[in-house]
């Protein structure tokens, strides 16, 4: 069985009509490596968009913990620059250094 962990998968992000306007959307969830990480990351922003368009509800965070929220119309997702990782908890007192990436 693979070694499954909590990952996270930072995909940049700007604004179509004013791109002086940029950040950062964070998606976390259970994987086995960061390729698979930043599958299901694009997997559920592509559903959460689509849910979107059709002007249905956004779907819920996923039995793996992968969801999308706080979709953002108007924005551009910049999956080639997406990078992923073993998510690091903001409220841990162990530095990001020590995970490898």
């Amino acid at each position: 069985m693979p070694n499954r962990e909590f990952y996270e998968v930072d995909v940049p992000i700007h604004d179509s009509s004013d791109p002086d306007r940029h950040g950062l959307h964070v998606f976390t969830g259970v994987a086995d490596s960061p390729a698979a990480a930043l599958r299901r990351a694009h997997e559920v922003y592509d559903a959460a968009l689509a849910a979107h368009t059709a002007g249905l509800e956004l779907p819920g965070r996923q039995p793996d913990s992968w969801g999308a929220a706080g979709l953002r119309p108007g924005w551009q997702m910049e999956w080639t620059a997406a990078k992923a990782g073993p998510w690091h908890n903001p409220l841990s007192c162990t530095p990001r250094s020590h995970f490898a990436l």
